[in-house]
């Protein structure tokens, strides 16, 4: 049995634990709500966004747009896609770096030839893993420059990439554009997953009831349709970029969170054990001193 002295050493190294555990457990929790919060106040104005490209969509089904063209005459193999893939920047958040990881590289076996996939990870874990990941004798392809941390995700810093990618787009250096994120479902469930970004699909704005394109009466937009379009797509890019980046901010939280009450948890149970064990050890000592008492003085009366 470990001494009075080691007992008491080591409830207050995990008494110090626990503080903080539970101190970034109520970061996180107010970091997720200022997070919900902000993407709550952009909602309208992207879905008021959307809504306004599905009625120029409507009113020009015959338009062509650079980000709608899919480049059905790039085979398969030789199609250059690329890939923004968001994780955390420190650990300390359960399985949500390893689940996000491990989705991605999931998504790279399915590419026919992964020499023309590229990488754009936003995020110091995903960074690093992907860097030192080797494929076929050489290292992944990472963007270098694309150095963008997951905290505090931002309008501005969504812009920044969203103009980064659709210029790459324009300059037939990537094919396809991918999103991988993860996804908060709900308050207790959240799951990796993929969006197209680039090229756009007509499908994807105003349905008909029976799955078709509205066709409305044509309509005159000043200079033309395209220059309205190649306005409003970029950004609305920016604003499926932002929303990933604040879903994935705030699953990230959420799984810290749970991570940190759990850690509080145990840390709580090792304190109680170690409580009882301190007992035991104490009563065991003040037994052994009235022993000792004890068997002095009939020493002496002897």
């Amino acid at each position: 049995m470990a001494n009075i002295r080691e007992i008491r050493e080591r409830v207050a190294s995990i008494q110090q634990i626990l503080k903080i555990t539970n101190a970034m457990y109520l970061m996180s929790s107010s970091k997720l709500k200022k997070a919900r919060k902000s993407l709550e106040a952009t909602e309208p104005y992207f879905y008021k966004l959307q809504s306004t490209i599905e009625s120029v969509l409507e009113h020009t089904p015959h338009t062509r747009q650079l980000y709608f063209d899919r480049r059905n005459d790039i085979p398969e193999e030789k199609r250059k896609k690329g890939y923004i893939v968001l994780t955390a920047d420190k650990g300390l958040c359960g399985s949500y770096n390893h689940n996000i990881l491990k989705y991605t590289e999931q998504e790279l076996k399915k590419a026919p030839d992964i020499d023309n996939c590229y990488l754009f990870v936003i995020g110091q874990v995903g960074r690093m893993h992907f860097q030192n990941r080797k494929r076929d004798a050489k290292k992944a392809f990472v963007d270098g420059e694309f150095l963008y941390t997951t905290q505090n995700p931002t309008l501005y810093r969504a812009k920044e990439i969203a103009e980064l990618i659709l210029e790459k787009f324009e300059r037939r250096e990537l094919d396809e554009v991918h999103l991988i994120y993860t996804d908060m479902l709900n308050s207790t469930q959240s799951e990796p997953r993929t969006v197209q970004l680039l090229p756009f699909e007509r499908r994807h704005f105003g349905k008909a009831p029976d799955g078709t394109l509205k066709k409305l009466p044509k309509a005159s937009f000043e200079p033309s349709p395209e220059e309205v379009m190649s306005y409003l797509i970029p950004n609305y890019a920016k604003g499926i970029i932002y929303g990933a980046m604040v879903e994935a901010f705030c699953s990230e939280q959420h799984a810290r969170m749970t991570a940190m009450d759990a850690a509080t948890t145990s840390a709580k149970d090792m304190i109680r054990e170690l409580s009882l064990l301190y007992n035991r050890a104490r009563q065991a000592a003040i037994t052994q001193e009235i022993t000792e008492v004890c068997s002095g003085a009939n020493s002496l009366e002897e």
